[in-house]
């Protein structure tokens, strides 16, 4: 299949003119100018061309949580439903992903390893949707955040037995709830830490021993510098709280970038109402964080937390895109966030996030020029995942 367009994104903001992608089967083939691919042939409609569009990396969200629905109230239907309604319902929501051009998720958190079902479905074909890197069952505390999805543990053998659990049962990686969430309405507050050192550094080693990436949930600036002095390998929400406003450790942060951690700031696509919430002055220091740390050098990486209140499927990491200009990042950077770095991140560097020969053909074509302006990831012409083409309103062929 080639696939030719107006401009193919080949590197952090560098734009190939008049290119073309050659897929064979699941894989990048070739790279370069349309010139070089005359007189191409291959099977009957395999030759797709795109005027006036881009070609870029698929997106990747690392933060999200498919068994959830993203309404109002998440865990009324979660709580309500059984694994074969979530799971059906979860089919759905990882269409709905892969038709808004994210072509891999990192899924944070589910019950019974229905995340993992709906992976090894969507690998062997049977149902359409991104690739999903799953956490299975997250580590959280007795009755602490998000303990409605069966990971209560506490003390350093029972935490090393849910992490033997969940690589066993094929997770990708490990999810630690390092402080309370706002989604668990009866768990401690979103500041406070859930864990002690010692039991973080021996979930992290039992990880790290099987070679599985850390993921921590931190919200409590405590928790942060916790969590960065375990070893973790992202760190979720990062905001910094305490007990009465917001406090970023300019200590720890240094911490963060020497040891090159990646920080994922699950930013929803409604961010412009979240004054709302937490009135003017606590937002504008909440996001002037963010800013604070992408001037510094942390390695930012794009999610949504897709699943929670109000944070549905269907083009949020389009419309959280945005954040990150209004925080002053230039275009190149945020998209790199959400593809290239995301990538990185996720230990995925080497099969996607790239338009390179021999990586997976996980392709987004879009109307316009998303370095100019990040609204063009809306006009989305075609998605392509592991050389499958999606094309808006239909199932991948």
């Amino acid at each position: 299949m080639l696939i030719t367009a107006d401009r193919v994104l080949t590197g952090s903001g560098a734009y190939l003119e008049d290119g073309a992608v050659l897929v064979d089967g699941d894989r990048i083939a070739a790279v370069g100018p349309r010139a070089q691919f005359a007189g191409h042939s291959d099977a009957p409609g395999a030759q797709l061309s795109f005027p006036g569009a881009t070609v870029v990396p698929g997106l990747i969200d690392a933060h999200v949580h498919l068994v959830f629905d993203g309404g109002a109230e998440p865990l009324a239907a979660f709580n309500a439903s059984s694994d074969e309604q979530l799971l059906r319902d979860m089919r759905r929501r990882a269409e709905q992903l892969l038709s808004s051009g994210v072509t891999t998720v990192r899924d944070l958190g589910d019950r019974n390893g229905l995340a993992l079902r709906l992976q090894e479905e969507i690998s062997r074909g049977v149902t359409t949707g991104p690739r999903i890197v799953s956490a299975g069952t997250p580590a959280t505390t007795p009755g602490g955040h998000c303990h409605f999805l069966g990971g209560e543990v506490s003390g350093e053998a029972a935490i090393r037995d849910l992490v033997r659990r969940n690589l066993a049962a094929g997770a990708g990686l490990i999810k630690v709830m390092a402080s309370g969430g706002g989604l668990t309405k009866d768990g401690p507050p979103s500041w406070q830490s859930q864990f002690s050192a010692d039991e973080l550094r021996a979930l992290v080693d039992e990880a790290h021993r099987a070679g599985a990436p850390v993921a921590a949930h931190a919200h409590g600036a405590d928790g942060i510098e916790a969590v960065v002095d375990a070893g973790v390998d992202t760190i979720e929400h990062c905001t910094w709280m305490t007990k009465d406003s917001f406090g970023l450790r300019q200590d720890v942060l240094k911490k963060i970038i020497e040891r090159g951690i990646a920080v994922c700031p699950a930013v929803s696509p409604h961010w412009q109402m979240v004054a709302r919430h937490f009135g003017e002055e606590r937002t504008q220091v909440l996001f002037g964080q963010v800013r604070q740390m992408a001037e510094a050098g942390v390695r930012l990486i794009a999610g949504t937390d897709a699943g929670v209140q109000r944070t549905g499927f269907d083009g949020s990491l389009a419309g959280a895109l945005p954040f990150y200009a209004h925080v002053g990042m230039p275009t190149d950077k945020i998209l790199d966030m959400a593809t290239a770095q995301a990538a990185d991140a996720l230990g995925l560097g080497g099969s996607v996030g790239r338009i390179k020969s021999g990586l997976r053909a996980d392709l987004l074509v879009v109307g316009g020029d998303p370095l100019a302006d990040l609204g063009a990831l809306r006009e989305i012409r075609a998605v392509i995942t592991a050389g499958r083409v999606k094309e808006p309103g239909s199932s991948a062929q």
